[in-house]
């Protein structure tokens, strides 16, 4: 069946006139879209559904709280439609759709029509590579990579695996939770991840679940024939309120992927992106909720890591006692960065390293 998709709040039958009238506002500044499939996931009658709260809109959301580019992704990008931020890791952005808007998405800039980060010729991109023989990992994404035709999706990792010293090929991609029947009905997919996932040269998915019930019995069989087809899969997601900010939520979740064979991989702090305050957990709460759900599934379950997409890396929440939170560079965009120990006093109201970056301590 034909998946239909909604890119007005006013096509939305289980919100009331008055809700829509509400939203309409919000999604002036910020564009909506979603799908009949994932639409029917949502249980109208509960208001604080977390299905409804990944991606119906939210009135909080014309808060000015956040920044656009709230990792300064512009920083990092030599060429259009590529990001390298860190040395072997080369993003490229194909893609400025997706199967459903997440309300709370840190790249939601690419979705104004005025944005031209996204490049639909990947030319530029490919030679940047070719041309940068420490890069071994590019991930495709955007917006969404499935939302483009296989053939059109084929062509570009056909020319990946042209390029001797990319080894990994990553596919960011929700939609096998937004719209798994778009993979179901659609079995060139699979032939086509079975003929460049090879034995030494391995296609990941990086899948995009962020509650246990977006794992329906449709997506767990798209990851399964995934599996089957020789890709690799992992999970991430971010800390989001009132989707998945409750210790249950978390076990369930790390359990119902680990079950499926889905490594839990990141657990992201919700990046300052404007918009979001509404979808946004403080730090110190955040980490106290993913190291206790840790505790509660087996090792198989626990290998997520919380950290921050910061705008100088990927920084790791390690610990935390009365007094003081422990972090790391787990990812550096400055080499001299990496492993760097950083001690912060408490701050429970802090949600991104900035708010505490003026108190740091370094220990090496």
């Amino acid at each position: 069946m034909n998946v239909k998709y909604f890119n007005k709040i006013d096509q939305i039958q289980g919100l009331s006139e008055k809700e829509k009238t509400n939203l309409r506002t919000v999604t002036q500044r910020f564009p909506f879209r979603a799908n009949e499939y994932y639409l029917g996931l949502i249980n109208w009658e509960d208001p604080n559904d977390p299905i409804r709260n990944i991606i119906i809109p939210s009135p909080d959301e014309i808060d000015n709280w956040g920044n656009i580019d709230a990792s300064n992704e512009k920083k990092y990008t030599p060429v259009h439609g590529i990001e390298h931020k860190y040395p072997d890791t080369a993003i490229l952005l194909i893609s400025r759709v997706c199967g459903s808007f997440c309300r709370f998405c840190f790249r939601k800039r690419l979705f104004y029509s005025s944005n031209r980060e996204v490049a639909t010729d990947v030319t530029e991109g490919l030679e940047y590579i070719k041309n940068h023989p420490e890069i071994n990992n590019v991930l495709l994404t955007g917006g969404e990579c499935f939302i483009l035709p296989t053939p059109k999706i084929e062509n570009i990792i056909s020319q990946l695996r042209d390029i001797p010293h990319v080894k990994i090929i990553r596919m960011g991609s929700k939609m096998v939770a937004f719209n798994p029947i778009r993979f179901l009905e659609d079995p060139s997919v699979f032939e086509m991840i079975n003929k460049y996932s090879t034995a030494d040269k391995k296609i990941y998915i990086m899948a995009h679940f962020n509650h246990p019930r977006e794992l329906t019995e449709e997506a767990l069989e798209v990851l399964h024939r995934f599996r089957k087809a020789g890709a690799e899969i992992c999970n991430q997601t971010p800390l989001i309120k009132s989707v998945n900010d409750k210790i249950e939520v978390l076990v369930e979740l790390f359990n119902k992927l680990s079950f499926a064979g889905i490594p839990p991989y990141y657990v992201f702090q919700c990046r300052p992106t404007l918009g979001n305050h509404a979808y946004s957990v403080p730090i110190e709460t955040g980490y106290g909720l993913f190291s206790e759900a840790i505790t509660k599934v087996s090792g198989l379950s626990n290998r997520a890591r919380y950290v921050m997409s910061h705008a100088s890396g990927k920084v790791e929440v390690i610990g935390m006692d009365d007094e003081k939170i422990y972090m790391k560079y787990h990812r550096a965009a400055n080499p001299d960065d990496y492993n760097k120990i950083m001690i912060f006093s408490r701050n429970p109201e802090a949600k991104w390293l900035d708010d505490y970056i003026l108190d740091k301590v370094e220990v090496a």
